[in-house]
């Protein structure tokens, strides 16, 4: 029996996201694999989390990095095989650790087989039906059938031969499924089994808000002043901010999860859904995990927020407020494969890795699960990828740097790159910077004051009262600059300010740096 047996797993987890391309290289091709992931998981063992994620690994093309999916069922070679997936979970198993699958369902890769035979029936045959295309508007059908944008910018519609147009939110490459269609659920259903029978203990839903599109598929009403800025959040999120969305949550969806709830209980060991779902309230968000839907839905307010104890604060009550009437226990992130590490996010430097790591430790301290992103432990900042490396599709898109900066394959130890990411000297699929030599496992695991100590303690301690502190949390005001709430018998600190504070009464059971009395700015503390 693991720490956490007692009740649901996921409920209070430390879930630990693999960026399969960036993990660990099993053969040397410079590219993270199933293997590689299986050789490495005694240090997810030991980090002390509880679970994985693991990205997409299925058969693709790899246009936008396995996101695009040509089958379901099977591992695409640069990966492995699917033996290689069925020994990284029992490996997991030995060592006490549940993994999750990524699983694709708003769109499949134009390499599909349900694709090819559309594009090969034409129009008006049932092989489209499974997808969304559409007549164009204006003179002969030269205009795309709606006014709608693709998450990677540009229209999200393109034109095959025949004339027709089909729909994809995101790259071109990734064709929209047409939800309505019974074949689609169906197959989903399939692949789920399939994967659930092999042993995955459950699924990261990509685009969970999506699937779903109005039925007309009407143009898109873009209010002024609603044009999507330019930035370094990812295009998702600044396509949530949009006020009409008939391409987004729409009620249709959430039958969906209902039935794909009732396949998860079929089995034992309590499986479970995660659902990617950007959506604009915390109460849309909150539909999405009621009872007989989702166990979980990512949580991305805390990750949206400046650094301010105010807007910490905000997000803290806001959420246990959207959550309560669902029974649903939230979801915590600061990093992942979409989003500019937040040591950058927080300024850089030793001032974002205080903060970092600052909150890091008031996040661990919330009930709920906390999502935690390859490297962070490591301290890792956003890399300025040179041009001539970018892979990401949004790059050749839209001209924008887009996600590579924290894709960046991890240094598990040695003096110079590949910093032994694989066997050989090869690069890696994007260059590592070689200021990383400071940053690797290797040099971290010898430093009882590294990133890396502090994770695996932090980590360690969580373990304590986890499970066992209840779910109430209580704000205590030490100050406008100052987040501060106690659960159970943790209370818990942390100076968004200039200046050190006060701390209240209370033996130090963890802080994120030096404490002597008072806090220091940008530092966090827990008290028992």
């Amino acid at each position: 029996m693991g720490w956490n047996d007692q009740i649901e797993w996921w409920r209070h987890a430390a879930i630990y996201q693999v960026y399969v391309r960036s993990f660990a290289d099993g053969d040397g091709d410079g590219v993270g694999d199933l293997p590689g992931i299986t050789a490495r998981l005694p240090y997810l063992r030991d980090l002390g989390v509880d679970a994985l994620w693991i990205t997409p690994f299925y058969t693709s093309p790899q246009n936008d990095h396995g996101y695009d999916v040509a089958d379901y069922c099977d591992v695409d070679p640069l990966f492995g095989q699917l033996s290689d997936a069925d020994a990284l979970l029992d490996r997991a198993h030995e060592l006490g650790l549940k993994v999750i699958v990524d699983l694709v369902p708003n769109h499949t890769s134009d390499a599909h087989d349900w694709f090819q035979a559309a594009l090969a029936a034409g129009p008006g045959s049932p092989e489209r039906e499974r997808y969304l295309f559409r007549e164009g508007r204006g003179a002969d059908g030269a205009e795309p059938p709606n006014n709608w944008e693709s998450v990677f910018g540009g229209p999200a519609w393109t034109r095959v031969e025949d004339g027709e147009w089909y729909l994809h939110l995101f790259d071109s490459t990734q064709p929209d499924l047409n939800w309505r269609h019974p074949e689609v659920g169906d197959m989903f259903e399939e692949v789920l089994t399939f994967w659930l029978d092999r042993g995955v203990d459950g699924f990261r839903v990509d685009v969970a808000h999506g699937l779903f599109k109005e039925a007309n598929l009407r143009d898109q009403v873009v209010h002024s002043g609603e044009e999507r800025p330019t930035n370094q959040l990812p295009s998702s999120m600044v396509e949530r901010r949009l006020k009409d969305e008939p391409m987004w949550d729409q009620p249709e969806v959430h039958e969906v999860y209902r039935r794909w709830r009732r396949i998860l209980e079929k089995y034992d060991g309590e499986r479970m859904n995660v659902a990617e779902a950007w959506t604009q309230t915390p109460e849309s968000m909150a539909n999405f995990v009621r009872p007989d839907e989702m166990n979980q839905s990512f949580n991305f307010s805390w990750l949206l927020a400046d650094w301010s104890a105010t807007e910490f604060a905000d997000v803290i009550t806001g959420t246990l407020a959207a959550l309560e009437p669902v029974g649903a226990t939230p979801t915590w992130v600061l990093s992942n494969h979409d989003v500019t590490r937040h040591v950058t996010r927080y300024g850089g430097g030793a001032q974002g890795l205080a903060r970092a790591r600052a909150a890091t430790l008031a996040m661990l301290a919330l009930p709920g699960s906390s999502y935690l992103y390859q490297g962070e432990e490591l301290g890792l900042e956003q890399v300025d990828v040179e041009p001539e490396f970018r892979q990401d599709p949004s790059w050749f898109r839209t001209g924008e740097p887009g996600r590579d900066g924290c894709r960046v394959p991890i240094p598990w130890g040695g003096q110079e790159a590949p910093f032994e990411f694989g066997p050989g000297a090869g690069h890696p699929w994007i260059p590592q910077p070689a200021e990383w030599a400071a940053q690797t496992v290797e040099a971290q695991a010898a430093d009882p004051g590294s990133t890396l100590a502090f994770y695996r303690a932090a980590l360690a301690a969580r373990r304590g009262f986890a499970t066992t502190a209840g779910d109430e949390v209580e704000m205590l005001d030490l100050g406008a600059d100052v987040l501060a709430f106690r659960r159970g018998p943790v209370t818990v600190v942390l100076n968004c300010g200039q200046k050190p504070v006060v701390l209240p009464a209370g033996d130090v059971l963890m802080a994120s740096g030096p404490v002597d009395g008072e806090l220091p700015a940008d530092t966090a503390v827990w008290l028992a």
